[in-house]
This record gives structure tokens, sequence and C-alpha cells, in this order.
């Protein structure tokens, strides 16, 4: 059955914008499309030239991630060949570099923009980022204040960095670097999480196991190099659709991640790019820090090696048992 359009924005037929997004979101996709119109001009940047990860909706279906362009994409959309290593092939991941190609991914219920840290063009690490995911039932405070940890991290190192709301319970320093293969941004990327655990041990940690973090903030090392972040000013898959949004380092202890949504964001940016303003520009690595990573073990690798050696120690006792 062929949808009705109701609208026309550079030339990309809108339809059903009036129908819920998705289940249980509490907006229809009128707001998921106005919203991406109103802020595209901001959003765009964060996305051109980047393989696009998006995840999204549909009534009566759960949300999916999905990497490889839609079939049927109009043929102005681009993309870009990137191999995947859980499909074990090459697949078309999709280049947003314009409104046009934004209200598409709107139309499409795409909710949620997930980049890496590189551009097809220029494939060297464009930053790094230390993702802090809060323990379950833990007030927004105790990120704020594991967030003050990695900024004391970083002017010890003397490197500067900019923070967002993940759009959930946690937050993003983001730390903006040039002149670095990717196995130094990753290293990097885990000496600073290291010490900013070593800050405050009883706050925050980079224990990658849930059973190891003892109720702290995790310091989340793992999302530099080929992995994705949500991207500033993308919303995400929650009731209300809250939006990942800038915040200034003063700001910290007077943000509420949850009012900060699709239909509240426009008012709340005006015409600002708070994001913008916020980054420093890309910065060198000190060669200190990135040795000191070198040190460090891959956390998924070390959790890995660590889940199996319980697993043998617990098989062991059950076999003398």
């Amino acid at each position: 059955m062929t949808a009705v359009v109701d609208d026309e924005r550079a030339g990309v037929a809108l339809s059903s914008l009036d129908s819920p997004l998705g289940d249980d979101l509490g907006v229809v996709k009128r707001d998921l499309v106005d919203y991406l119109d109103a802020v595209a001009d901001r959003l765009v940047p964060q996305l051109a030239g980047r393989p696009l990860s998006v995840k999204r909706v549909r009534p009566g279906q759960p949300p999916f991630m999905q990497r490889n362009v839609s079939k049927g994409a109009p043929d102005w959309v681009r993309t870009v060949a990137v191999w995947s290593e859980g499909s074990h092939r090459e697949i078309q991941q999709v280049l947003c570099d314009d409104r046009r190609t934004l209200l598409w991914l709107g139309n499409q219920r795409a909710v949620e923009l997930h980049v890496p840290f590189f551009r097809v063009e220029h494939p060297e690490p464009t930053g790094l980022v230390l993702d802090l995911d809060p323990p379950e039932g833990a007030d927004f405070a105790t990120v704020v204040a594991a967030a003050r940890l990695v900024r004391r991290a970083l002017d010890e190192a003397g490197l500067g960095g900019a923070v967002k709301t993940s759009g959930s319970k946690g937050l993003h320093v983001v730390v903006p670097v040039r002149g670095a293969p990717f196995e130094d941004v990753a290293a990097a990327t885990r000496a600073l999480a290291a010490r900013t655990a070593a800050l405050d041990p009883d706050l925050a940690t980079t224990a990658y196991l849930v059973q190891d973090r003892g109720g702290r903030v995790f310091v989340d090392s793992t999302r530099s190099g080929q992995a994705t972040i949500v991207a500033a000013y993308s919303p995400r898959t929650r009731p209300g659709l809250p939006v990942s949004f800038p915040v200034g380092w003063d700001e910290l202890d007077d943000v509420r991640p949850a009012d900060v949504t699709v239909t509240t964001a426009p008012d709340l940016l005006g015409d600002r790019d708070p994001w913008a303003e916020a980054l420093p520009d890309p910065q060198r690595l000190p060669a200190e820090v990135v040795a000191e990573g070198h040190t460090i073990p891959v956390a998924r690798v070390a959790a890995m090696h660590e889940g199996k050696r319980r697993k043998r120690a617990r098989e062991a006792a059950g076999t003398e048992d």
C-alpha cells in the first residue's frame, strides 16, 4: 500500500506525519521530522562524511539498529562501502551530508544517529570520547561528579574537552584530536579513563564487567577508534525523544537530561550552536598518555578473558563438589 504524502520538504515526500512514531514514545512522526528540520544546520555538520548507523522505530516493533542503507533509497542518498565484521560482507552506509538526506532519514523513522570518529575523505581519527555510565538507581549528580573527574584528568594531561548529555542517563566527554593513528587514540582513551578512576576510586571505575563496578560510575574507554557515538543533537529512542545535548562545564549542576527533548530543544538552542562553540580545536595527544595507554589491556578483551577464567573456576568448583 502506498503511503499518503502529507508534506514535501527539500524534495523529500513525507508521509504519515500524524501517526505515532513508535510504541510508548509519546510523540508522532511529525515531532521527529520537525525537530530534525529545525536543527539541520547544526546536526548535519556532526554527521557529514561519517558512515552512519541509525536506530529506527516502527509501531508494533521494537527499535532496531541499521547500518546498511534501506532498500529503495533515492539515488541522491550518498553512501560508502564499509566492511561489516558482524555480517562478514561489505555494506553500504549512508553519509548524511545535507538537509535533504536528514529529512529522508526522519521519514524513515530513524531516531538515533550514531557516527564514528573519522570521515571517509580523511580517515585519521578526529576525536575520542569518555562515556560515563552511572550505576542503576544513581541520580544524575553522581555522573556529573564523574564528569568533573574526567575534566581534572584532561587538565592534568594538557587536554581540553566538551561535555554533552547522552540523551539517556549518562554524559559524554569528547576530546577533539589530530595527528594520531587509531591505535594511539584508543590507547590514550584507556589511559585517560584509568587516570579518571584513580582520582576517586570510590566514585568511578573502568571495570568492564557490570558485577565488578560496585555501584560506581563506569568510565567507558571503548568508544574511540572504529566504534560510534550518538551525535550531538541526535534524539534517543526513549519516551518524549530526549536529545543528546551540549552542556557547559559550569552548567552541569542545573541539567535535567529528560527536559531536553525534540519538542523543547529548538527553543533552548535558538540560533546558537553550543556544541561547535564548546569543542576545543583538535589537539595532539601527549606522548606519555599514549605510552601509558598501550600498557593497559583493551577492556573488552580483558573482560572476555576474565569471564572465561571465572567460568572455568566455577566449573572446577562444581566438579570438586
